[in-house]
């Protein structure tokens, strides 16, 4: 094997398949030898191929069965959860890249800083549910979260090298979605096929209807006070639809400094594989022409009141982010089966995280406890509606 060893969880969703192109770019300079993924077998086999990589983890038991036989020969296969925690234990890779969709890779990514791997994170749930034990975990064994998210990685590059005395606050930016011209009442009646038309990223369904309802970027101000150590009150959003400033950070003596590139999460991903080196990437020269004009504007809180959410989880903590995150899965998926309009999304959240009595400094449990609670008092609340 040459070069840096890598693992990549959940190497069949958006974030997986592009870590995949690059790995394979970056042949030479990093070694790919541990792929997990939840049930895309014929996917991950394909993958297997095309770097070489001989382990091999599916956390669906039966899709398992299926990857034993168009396996590449000489693979390992690891079963379910537990399976890929004990691909992770038994790797010698230095770089674990997370992108598992949902709580599943809340253990993942534990496991892997307390084993001495750096943690390269595109799963926004991790440090949005425990940010603090995953933070604490790093510092443990001196090994770094490197974020994923174009976002975070952008405000770490502009960071890099800056003491954080020297920041006044980070801005991050949103592309604003489908619907950032749209009148309220065109948002109460749109439908999941137009919040799944993204005029900039192409991403997974979840992702796709989060950035819609501005969640996507609750959820990023979360990520960023565990990454950068800032309270809600040094975070800003700006509405950027053309996505070319990923996002920007404002030092004390006023200057503004912005990390910018064509609208791809190759780039965040290669970063976060060659940190702290930089090597030819796969996108081309930037086009200035393509990108005459920069437009930004501050998100209308009125119609889109995910931001405020976020911030007042901030402020509480404990478990209150996870409650809103619960929340809000549940209601993504309602709202995809179309039972719920995109006012009903933000009802839910709302409800759920006013009926909520946080719990400081919880445990591991007691976060998935809240987790699986709200779960179920929303499952249980809208079943008592439809009867």
């Amino acid at each position: 094997m040459r070069g840096k060893k890598i693992i990549i969880l959940g190497s069949t969703g958006s974030i997986g398949e592009n870590a995949v192109k690059v790995a394979s770019h970056l042949t030479g300079n990093v070694s790919v030898v541990g792929l997990a993924a939840f049930s895309g077998y014929k996917k991950i086999a394909q993958q297997a191929e095309i770097l070489g990589c001989k382990n091999l983890a599916l956390a669906n038991n039966s899709s398992a069965d299926s990857l034993e036989r168009c396996a590449p020969q000489g693979s390992k296969i690891f079963r379910g959860a537990d399976g890929i925690l004990d691909m992770i234990r038994k790797s010698d890779a230095e770089l674990v890249l997370c992108a598992i969709v949902g709580t599943a890779g809340l253990f993942p990514v534990i496991e892997s800083l307390k084993l001495g791997k750096n943690v390269a994170l595109a799963s926004k749930e991790v440090l949005v549910l425990a940010g603090e034990h995953a933070m604490q975990a790093a510092r443990e064994n001196a090994v770094s979260i490197i974020p994923v998210d174009s976002e975070h990685s952008a405000i770490f590059q502009c960071m890099e090298g800056r003491d954080k005395d020297a920041l006044r606050r980070i801005i991050l930016t949103a592309s604003g979605g489908p619907f950032k011209d749209a009148d309220r009442s065109a948002i109460e009646r749109a439908t999941a096929d137009s919040a799944l038309l993204h005029p900039t990223w192409k991403m997974g369904k979840k992702v796709t209807i989060d950035s819609a309802t501005l969640m996507n970027k609750a959820l990023e101000i979360i990520e960023a006070k565990w990454l950068f150590g800032l309270d809600e009150k040094h975070i800003d959003v700006v509405i950027h639809p053309q996505s070319v400033i990923h996002s920007m950070v404002e030092l004390v003596d006023g200057a503004i400094l912005a990390q910018m590139s064509e609208p791809d999460m190759k780039l965040a991903i290669q970063y976060s594989i060659t940190y702290p080196k930089r090597l030819p990437g796969i996108l081309k020269p930037f086009d200035f022409a393509k990108f005459a004009t920069l437009d930004f504007r501050l998100p209308d809180r009125r119609k889109f009141p995910s931001l405020d959410f976020a911030e007042y989880a901030v402020r509480q903590g404990g478990t209150m982010p996870a409650v809103m995150n619960a929340a809000n899965e549940i209601a993504v998926e309602k709202f995809i089966r179309g039972e719920i309009k995109i006012p009903g999304i933000w009802k839910t959240i709302e409800k759920a995280m006013s009926s909520h009595n946080t719990i400081k400094n919880p445990s591991l449990d007691e976060i998935l406890s809240a987790d699986r609670e709200t779960k179920a008092r929303i499952h249980l609340s809208f079943a008592v509606q439809s009867a």
